[in-house]
Parts: structure tokens; C-alpha cells; sequence
């Protein structure tokens, strides 16, 4: 349904209630007296930028994070586009409040900071009519959606139907960040139980207060959850989010050459994290094929992120088999080489001939890697010795901290910078501030999937693309490279500046689009510009003349 169309039916109070179509004291004269709005607003008439200086003055009053990101999501909920006006403006500042590291805080105070609902919540007592469930969601042209089961919350661990904080904070940054309509959006929590006993024994638990949903049972959930989806909403591309390994993998191989879909864990992280390797290349010099990556954290990101390193290794002429032999994993029992008995299927494809090693400076030790990249969620990880070990390797050691929130981080900036005397390349998953050191100031950049998967999921959208590829994330990576300038680079930063992000949002989707057309992947016409085609998608927040 088409704001237009909603207006017909919409009217006084209800349409004060609608957070698409409200403009609260912006509504002028005219329209109060034709939608029966007059004595129901204060009398001023205030334009959408002093609304914006309103909200923007609330929210720095604000004593915590927390309450920033409640006041803000309060308000995504009563009038969008002014949150999405405010949000676009002031997105490094706000960013980190709707989502990492604040959104993590929110997940686990969910049952108290609950309002009204801006998803569907699915539980498995809905088995058997999960269709007629999504048809209750109001909007009909659904394009874009995120789901969870909330086992796997950022770096937090299972946090049941508390995740829903994930879903809604991703497809706000779908609209702020490239532009996808919120009423396009549709957040999905899948909510199978949970193992954290503190939320079962809590009264106000918003959950299904048992045990996670496991075997078969859960997947017949999934199936008829993804069957319905096609069913309901057939332009849509799902995106599955904060799962836990097992089924994570498990859910991408099954449904990838099925349905448009990606796991933004997988796929999106890895794209990222590919993109500052390219980035930290132009300061240290030497090509990809020369590097060797070790990981702590041999999960969804960190298989993810080494299965597109192979991809980008192989397209600069290396065979796979070598491809894998520049990235190491290291997990809760150490190096993953190939003589232990204990490792998961995802892990096998980089388990090499090696020794054991039992923790993470001695595999530092032993690999000598050009990079070190967390992504365990477990903080602190990256200590001084091993730090400082990577800079004595490397003129310029490549130290990503990407477990979110920031208090998941495996290392802070001060410690990266400190430990190697400035010339650390660092980028972390939550941002950190600028950090001066013998008078010189290092900017670091922020590995946050916010740079690819807008762009990625705006592309498939424009392009009508009937599936998402790994390839998608390979052109994605190498878009978003190409756009760090050169002050980017001065400043120690390996992406671009925050505030660029539309623009960058831009590139990667008309080259996602470019590359789902040569693909037979398209399912609407080539047309003339791609550009001009993604940017006919783009919503943007401005208020409507209602009369």
C-alpha cells in the first residue's frame, strides 16, 4: 500500500498514530482542516528542520546511550521520517546509538524498553499458519527482510526474543544508510525458546520461556517460514542474522540457490573485512597474494571472511589449495590444523599440516601473520605480547578488533597504537574515538558490515535479483575499497568517512546490480544507468504535501 492510498483511509488521530505518514507539528493549516487534525496538534506550524535541531538537542540531553537509543526508537515509531531525517544528518554521531555497540545494551534490556511493535514475532506454537501470521503485517510490498532466533546476539550470546533489537536495528540502517523504504522493511523475530536459563526465570521475559527448539522440529520451522515468505512476499530478500553456527551454516547452504538470500554474519562481515584488507594494502604496499591472515574466532565470520579471502586470492591467479593455506583459524582449543579430532565441518577447509599449538600468541609465533583479525567475541583476547609480537613481524601489523559490542573487543585502539609505537593498521568492529600518540593522531576505521550489506541488499532490490552470491560480497568488497580516499588512508583509516556512507551505499549497489545483470540473476530489465535505476529506489525522508 502507497502512502497515497494509506491517506484515503487515514484520518485525525490515526493518522497522527502512523509513523509513515505523520509530520506531527509540521502538518500546515491546510491539511489540519482537511484531515481533521485541527486542535489535535499545538498551533505552531514548525518545519522539518527545526524539528530535526528538537530532537537532535533531546537527544545529547540525554545522561546514557540507552536512553539516546530509546528516545530515538520511540520516535522511529511515531513519525520515520523525521528519525530517518535525523539519523541521515548526524550518522556518525547516531549510528553507534541505533545500533553497535548501544543496540547490544538495548537486546538485553528488550522486555523493559519494549513499546510497540515494529516486526513480527513468529514463536514456534505458530507452527501450521506462520503465512497468515506474515499477512497481518500491514505493508504488502515487502522487500527486504531480517530474521534471527536471537541464539547468537553480537557478541552477547543467546538472548531469545530480546533479539529483536538486531532485526529492527539493521533494517533501520537498510533505510538511513542506501535508502530502502521502511515500508519495505519488515524485521522478523523467530522466537524457538532460548538456553539462558536468567531469561526462562525471568517474569518479565517477553519470550517462549523453555528450551531452544533443536532437530528436525526447528527446521520444519525455518521451512515453512522461508515457504511463506515466497508465498507472502515474493520480492522479498531474506537475510538471516545472529544464528548460531551450526545452523547458520546449515540454513545458507540450504536455502542459497533456492531463495534470494545471504547471512549478513557469512556473507556481509566478510565483505567488510575483505575491503579494509584491501585498504591497509595501500599503506603497507604488496599485493594480497603476499599476505598471511590468522583469525581468533573460527565461526560464522571468521569461515566467512576466509572463504571470500580465497575468492579474492584465486581471482589474483592463486589455486584454492593455496588460497587456503594463507588463512589460519584459531578457536577455544587453539590452532585449527588438520590432526584434531574435534572440529566442526565448516572449520575442515582450513585445517592445514601443523603442529599443534595451544593458544593464540603461540600461533602468532608460529604463522607470522601479516594480519591478526578477531572475531571470537571474546574481549581482551588481543594482549600486549601478542600485539606486540605482530609488530615485530610486521612494520606495519594489521590488527582488526571486529567482536561487537565494544565490550566484546578483542583489543581497544590505544592498546593497538600503544603496543607497536603508532604503526599498528587497526580497525574494530564498534567505533572507538580518535587516540593521539607523540603528537601524531590515529583515526580508526570501523569494520561495521553498515558499509556493505545496505549497498548489496539495494542492488538485489533494483535489479530484481532472484539470488545473492558470494561474488556479490567480492565486488562489494573491492566497490567500497576503491572509495577510501587518501586523507582516509594519512588518518590510519581504511574506509571511508561515515558520512559518505549513501554515496558509497551507491557504488556497491549498482555494482551488485551491474553483476546480477551479466549474470542472467536480474529479473527486470537491463536499463541504460544502473546508477540512475538504484537511485529511483532510494527513499528519502522529506515530508509529502497531503493537500
Amino acid at each position: 500500500m502507497t502512502i497515497d492510498t494509506e491517506l484515503q483511509t487515514a484520518h485525525g488521530v490515526a493518522l497522527l498514530h502512523d509513523p509513515l505518514l505523520n509530520k506531527g507539528t509540521s502538518f500546515t493549516e491546510a491539511e489540519r482542516d482537511a484531515l481533521g487534525l485541527r486542535g489535535l496538534l499545538p498551533p505552531k506550524v514548525t518545519t522539518l528542520e527545526q524539528q530535526c535541531a528538537k530532537v537532535l538537542s533531546n537527544v545529547r540531553r540525554k545522561a546514557t546511550d540507552l536512553d539516546r537509543y530509546t528516545y530515538l526508537i520511540s520516535l522511529q515509531e511515531r513519525n520515520a521520517t523525521l528519525f530517518y531525517r535525523v539519523v541521515m544528518d548526524n550518522m556518525f554521531e547516531l549510528m553507534p546509538i541505533i545500533y553497535t555497540p548501544t543496540v547490544g545494551l538495548a537486546c538485553q534490556r528488550y522486555a523493559l524498553i519494549f513499546r510497540r511493535p515494529q516486526g513480527l514475532f513468529i514463536s514456534a506454537n505458530d507452527r501450521g499458519r506462520i503465512a497468515d501470521l506474515l499477512r497481518n503485517w500491514p505493508h504488502t510490498d515487502v522487500r527486504m527482510i531480517v530474521v534471527t532466533d536471537g541464539e547468537r546476539i553480537l557478541g552477547l550470546g543467546d538472548l531469545g526474543a530480546c533479539g529483536m533489537g538486531i532485526p529492527v536495528g539493521k533494517l533501520s540502517l537498510y533505510t538511513a544508510c542506501a535508502g530502502i523504504a521502511p515500508a519495505q522493511c519488515l524485521p522478523v523475530m523467530l522466537d524457538v525458546g532460548t538456553n539462558n536459563k536468567m531469561l526462562r526465570d525471568d517474569p518479565l521475559y517477553i519470550g517462549l520461556s523453555q528450551d531452544r527448539l533443536r532437530g528436525p522440529m526447528y527446521d520444519e520451522l525455518v521451512e515453512e517460514f522461508v515457504t511463506a515468505v515466497q508465498d507472502v512476499f515474493p520480492k522479498a530478500c531474506l537475510q538471516f542474522e545472529d544464528f548460531g553456527n551450526t545452523n547458520a551454516f546449515r540454513m545458507l547452504r540450504k536455502y542459497e540457490k533456492r531463495v534470494c538470500t545471504f547471512n549478513d554474519d557469512i556473507q556481509g562481515t566478510a565483505g567488510v573485512t575483505l575491503a579494509g584488507l584491501y585498504g591497509s594494502l595501500r599503506i603497507t604496499g604488496g599485493k594480497l597474494v603476499d599476505k598471511k591472515f590468522l583469525f581468533q574466532g573460527a565461526g560464522e565470520a571468521g569461515v566467512g571472511i576466509c572463504n571470500l579471502i580465497v575468492r579474492a586470492l584465486m581471482a589474483e591467479g592463486l589455486s584454492e589449495q593455496a588460497a587456503r593455506e594463507r588463512c589460519w583459524l584459531v578457536d577455544s582449543h587453539g590452532l585449527v590444523v588438520k590432526s584434531r579430532t574435534d572440529l566442526a565441518e565448516h572449520k575442515l577447509p582450513f585445517a592445514h599440516d601443523h603442529a599443534p599449538v595451544a593458544d593464540l600468541l603461540a600461533a602468532v609465533e608460529a604463522i607470522k601473520p601479516t594480519a591478526l583479525i578477531g572475531v571470537s567475541g571474546m574481549p581482551a583476547t588481543f594482549t600486549e605480547a601478542i600485539v606486540k609480537t605482530m609488530g615485530h613481524f610486521n612494520q606495519r601489523p594489521v590488527i582488526f578488533a571486529l567482536s561487537n559490542p565494544t565490550s566484546k573487543a578483542e583489543c581497544t585502539a590505544e592498546q593497538a597504537y600503544t603496543w607497536t609505537d603508532g604503526r599498528a593498521i587497526f580497525a574494530s568492529g564498534s567505533p572507538f574515538p580518535p587516540f593521539t600518540l607523540n603528537g601524531v593522531t590515529h583515526v580508526s576505521g570501523q569494520g561495521n558490515n553498515s558499509y556493505v550489506f545496505p549497498g548489496v541488499g539495494l542492488g538485489v532490490i533494483a535489479s530484481g535479483a532472484t539470488h545473492v552470491t558470494d561474488e556479490m560480497f567480492f565486488v562489494a568488497a573491492k566497490t567500497l575499497a576503491s572509495l577510501v580516499t587518501e586523507s582516509d588512508l594519512a588518518s590510519g583509516n581504511v574506509y571511508p568517512d561515515l558520512q559518505r556512507i549513501r554515496e558509497v551505499s551507491v557504488k556497491i549497489a549498482a555494482a551488485v546490480a551491474e553483476l546480477a545483470f551479466a549474470r542472467n540473476l536480474a529479473s527486470v530489465p537491463r536499463p541504460r544507468d544502473i546508477t540512475e535505476l538504484v537511485q529511483s529506489h532510494m527513499y528519502q525522508p522529506l515530508y509529502q504535501d497531503y493537500v
